[in-house]
């Protein structure tokens, strides 16, 4: 019993010190943006385009062009995540069809940002011929989101009890009208979830609107879908890579991040509100 004791605190207490080193970590990297970056932060940074070499003014447009992509793949890989989870949980049979539907949402969750810039870049932007624009950013980025959205769906969709589906065919509905009217209403909190951690993930990538989207400066704000856009990843690496006033520079990458980080760290929050709140409201 005492040997047993004994390890028992041993891992208590060696997970305890992990979760400490994780919440350590993630506040030793706030506290070092916010220490860079809170310096910078205005109402003028905000609100105003950047100006003299990107040494003075603010970073609207490039909050602008980050919003504007992040709701585009949104907008298109909400329907197709949607639809293919609903395929997955309420009408495919267990069987090697479903398995490699599977396999390919797990492949595509795990292929790195990059390659999705390099996809969009040669079909979007090259192929189709849409030029590095908005349109062409967020295609790219609603299909590096996709996964999390059919995985999210998903789960929502098994979390609700089979007696609903069970009831709703009793009465006479059909499969679809039961999918739509009694499931997708009961899991629409945890669906919206995985949408918000969808966002959250889009706002903050680099690798994919470099190469179909973000340009290093431009002074008009957008005006349709085959604009360009500043964004705010990427106004970070170029403003430490590609800058010729280093001092200045390095200073507004610094509340350029910050931003970035409060805005990622919100829609986080927003989805693990949802979350909690989903769990509260259900009463079976």
């Amino acid at each position: 019993m005492k040997a047993r004791r004994i390890r028992e605190i041993f891992w208590f207490s060696l997970s305890g010190l992990c979760v400490v080193i994780v919440v350590g970590m993630l506040g030793l990297i706030i506290g070092f943006i916010i220490a860079k970056g809170a310096s910078v932060i205005s109402w003028e940074f905000l609100a105003d385009a950047p100006r003299n070499a990107m040494t003075e003014g603010g970073i609207w447009p490039a909050i602008l062009g980050t919003l504007l992509l992040s709701l585009g793949a949104i907008v298109f890989a909400l329907p197709l995540g949607l639809v293919a989870a609903i395929y997955l949980v309420e009408y495919s049979r267990d069987g090697k069809l479903r398995r490699w539907i599977r396999i390919g949402v797990n492949s595509l969750s795990g292929v790195p940002s990059v390659v999705f810039g390099l996809f969009g870049l040669a079909l979007f932007v090259n192929f189709l011929g849409f030029g590095a624009c908005i349109l062409a950013g967020s295609l790219t980025l609603g299909l590096m989101v996709l996964p999390t959205i059919i995985r999210a769906t998903e789960e929502a969709l098994k979390s609700i009890p089979m007696s609903f589906r069970e009831a709703s065919l009793a009465l006479g509905a059909t499969r679809w009208h039961t999918t739509v009217r009694v499931v997708l209403p009961a899991a629409i909190s945890q669906i919206l979830t995985g949408v918000i951690l969808a966002v959250g993930r889009a706002a903050g990538e680099t690798a994919p609107i470099m190469f179909t989207a973000a340009v290093f400066f431009t002074k008009r704000l957008p005006t349709g879908l085959l604009s360009k856009v500043m964004a705010l990843p990427y106004h970070i690496y170029a403003l430490m890579t590609e800058g010729t006033h280093p001092v200045e520079q390095t200073a507004m990458a610094y509340g350029t991040a910050l931003v970035l980080l409060a805005l990622v760290l919100l829609v986080n929050g927003a989805a693990i509100f949802f979350r909690i709140r989903a769990r509260k409201g259900k009463k079976w």
